[in-house]
């Protein structure tokens, strides 16, 4: 469940808003004038969005070089260069 507070939260109860997002790894949505403003996250979660962010970012960026062109590569062969770069 999304968990909404007005932003004078932030400034009148930041500890048990930071100790919220710590626990739950959720977000907490700050409203100024009764519309959303802000979001706040822990560091953690923030970074996990981040990284997924750039795996989908990668993952488009692989389906856009398939469909231009016709190289492809066998799982053998993929594992085969990760291995040599270690």
């Amino acid at each position: 469940m999304k968990n909404i507070r007005p932003v004078s939260d932030l400034r009148n109860n930041f500890a048990e808003i930071s100790r919220q997002v710590h626990e739950s790894d959720e977000p907490v949505i700050l409203t100024k004038n009764g519309y959303g403003d802000m979001v706040v996250l822990s560091m953690e979660a923030f970074e996990n969005l981040a990284f997924q962010c750039e795996i989908l970012n990668k993952l488009q960026e692989a389906e856009r070089e398939a469909e231009i062109t016709k190289k492809r590569y066998s799982t053998k062969s993929v594992l085969n260069e990760i291995k040599a770069m270690f």
